[in-house]
């Protein structure tokens, strides 16, 4: 009981600062957005939709409208038990609704301010319901596919390479252990023994990598070996002196779909939701008093293009 007075405590004080730009929804919608919805949706087919969980000031408080309101507050109550969500959900209601009426008691709602801001947010919620329609809710798992299939036709193919290392503090040291490896000694062994690199353990073993993923020092040396040979020479970069042996070569795999079709989303939503933009924004009348800023929006805008 404690613990949920804590979250209840917790969840009416973070309602306050919920707030989502366009950009930011663009870029989380595949991963945020629609799976929020999804949550609610499942948790209100559990409850009667029409279930009055409480009244206020004679005002009927049914099951749907928590599950409506608990969307579009902080995305914590998400991530609740259902009967905790809405008891959340519900509590950051009531005191909501009680500053509310104190609020238009004292005619706050007819400032010039919160009628401007009231404007604002009306704007938003239009937006924001637009935006799900007309661009979250239209990409199909085959779009993404599609897509990624795309990029990764347009990928050129990239060599990657396993290799192993020996990591010492000089030269003078990693010259003795190429000595040690020309005598016979096996390479993990004494990558085990000497090698002060967190993959000693390993035998030096430092997995596939590609390009880019070392330094270059590092990387040059890896490349130029044949499959089973070592550096006869140490190789000094950053973190000390290297001797290496190159265990493989092979074409660098793609990332597999399930691992990267939540960024691929991202991706169409990104692109999809600026070219809805581009297209409404010519119909609007827009007069920039400010040559500056002009400019600086028009640089802005045609970047997002």
């Amino acid at each position: 009981m404690n613990q949920l007075r804590k979250t209840l405590s917790f969840m009416t004080a973070a309602v306050f600062l919920t707030g989502v730009s366009s950009v930011a929804m663009a870029q989380d919608a595949g991963k945020t957005e629609a799976p929020k919805a999804d949550a609610t949706q499942a948790d209100a087919a559990k409850t009667d939709p029409n279930k009055v969980l409480a009244t206020i000031n004679g005002t009927k408080i049914t099951a749907k409208e928590v599950d409506q309101i608990s969307a579009d507050l902080d995305p914590q109550f998400a991530r609740l038990p259902d009967d905790q969500r809405r008891l959340a959900a519900l509590a950051a209601i009531i005191d909501i609704k009680s500053l509310a009426a104190k609020a238009e008691a004292e005619k706050l709602d007819q400032t010039p301010e919160f009628k401007a801001r009231m404007e604002f947010l009306k704007d938003r919620a239009l937006h924001n319901d637009f935006f799900r329609q007309q661009v979250v809710d239209k990409i199909t798992d085959a779009d993404v596919r599609a897509r990624y299939d795309k990029e990764m036709a347009a990928m050129p193919p990239q060599n990657e390479v396993r290799a192993r290392h020996i990591l010492v503090k000089t030269k003078e040291e990693a010259e003795a252990i190429i000595k040690q490896l020309d005598g016979g000694a096996s390479f993990e062994e004494v990558a085990k023994e000497k090698s002060t690199d967190g993959s000693a353990a390993q035998g030096g073993d430092l997995g596939y990598f590609g390009p880019g993923q070392m330094v270059p020092e590092f990387e040059k040396a890896a490349n130029s070996l044949e499959i089973g040979k070592y550096t006869k020479e140490p190789v000094q970069t950053q973190f000390g002196f290297h001797v290496i042996k190159l265990e493989d070569k092979r074409v660098q795999q793609p990332p597999a779909f399930d691992t990267v079709k939540d960024q691929v989303k991202s991706i169409l939503i990104r692109e999809r939701y600026m070219e809805v933009v581009k297209k409404e924004r010519a119909d609007l009348k827009i007069v920039y008093t400010d040559p500056e800023m002009e400019k600086a929006i028009k640089a802005a805008t045609e970047g997002q293009q």
